[in-house]
């Protein structure tokens, strides 16, 4: 059983006839089929179907040349909205099934963003065709959530928003110059973040630590795809699965200048969810790659 089901409102299913019995619906019943062939006599197949607006469950398997379906594996996921990065991103294999793992280095996150491929047919397809790397794609972000909390503000009025965004702006262009081997932005990051250990070091002791940190994206456990996060709530909606029930939350979150979306079950939500409050959880991040027109 997958357990980031629960994020997208099936917390009460446990029974494998019953998880057999959804999975056997998907695929005769599926809302969007996709195909193409990854071998001589193989055609790789994803069926998904949506029960709530922009999620639900991914089937993904392949036919043979007797055009018998083999299942292999499924998972839930969430649809993102908007464009969360416009760097390039490399794609690698899973090693024990067919799902794929991108990368993006962003240099807002500060570390190799890595998520779960979601839309692995047109990869495979252009990687049979022989059309990678494919330049001018961008990438739409989410996340599932199993617990969460809702933390207040730090309060900003309009003359420090604009310096943070500044001071943003400034270490992003750092950063860049820094990838390039600039030695000059390499030794002023090295001072800044100096600089910056020393403050927080000398206020944490009279101040709590989510008054001083804004937001953070970091690496959570041993699974690379997943992440400790905080990030202010641009936007909210509550869907509910159709199938159970379930109210699911989908937060639209600015996390260190990157946004994207991310859905929890409102069992699993500790507060009350507002625009310009703080998500702090631990998400299962995806990706789905948007491809440029020609491709």
């Amino acid at each position: 059983m997958h357990k980031y089901m629960r994020a997208i409102g099936f917390s009460s299913l446990t029974d494998r006839r019953e998880q057999q019995k959804l999975i056997t619906d998907i695929i005769l019943n599926a809302s969007h089929r996709t195909y193409t062939s990854n071998g001589d006599e193989t055609i790789l197949a994803e069926f998904c179907e949506d029960f709530a607006e922009d999620m639900g469950i991914a089937v993904c398997g392949e036919f043979d040349e007797s055009d018998k379906f083999t299942y292999d594996y499924f998972y839930p996921y969430l649809r993102g909205h908007g464009i969360s990065s416009c760097e390039d991103v490399s794609v690698e294999r899973h090693a024990d099934k067919e799902s794929y793992a991108g990368v993006c280095d962003d240099i807002k996150v500060g570390v190799s963003l890595i998520f779960y491929l979601q839309n692995i047919v047109p990869y495979v397809k252009a990687q049979h065709e022989d059309l990678l790397p494919i330049r001018g794609t961008t990438l739409t972000l989410s996340g599932l959530s199993l617990k969460g909390s809702i933390i207040l503000p730090i309060s900003k009025n309009e003359k420090q928003r604009k310096k943070v965004q500044k001071a943003s702006m400034n270490r992003n262009q750092l950063i860049d110059a820094a990838r390039r081997g600039d030695e000059d932005a390499i030794e002023s990051l090295t001072l800044e973040d100096m600089d910056t250990y020393t403050a927080i070091s000398r206020k944490i002791l009279t101040e709590d630590v989510f008054s001083l940190v804004d937001t953070y994206f970091m690496p959570y456990g041993v699974e690379c795809d997943q992440y400790s996060i905080m990030g202010e709530i641009l936007d909210i909606d509550l869907r509910v699965n159709r199938l159970t029930g379930e109210e699911i939350y989908v937060m639209q979150l600015n996390c260190n200048d990157l946004q994207f979306d991310v859905c929890i079950n409102k069992m699993d939500l500790y507060g009350e969810p507002q625009v310009g409050r703080r998500f702090k959880g631990i998400v299962w991040m995806q990706g789905y790659i948007n491809y440029p027109p020609s491709v």
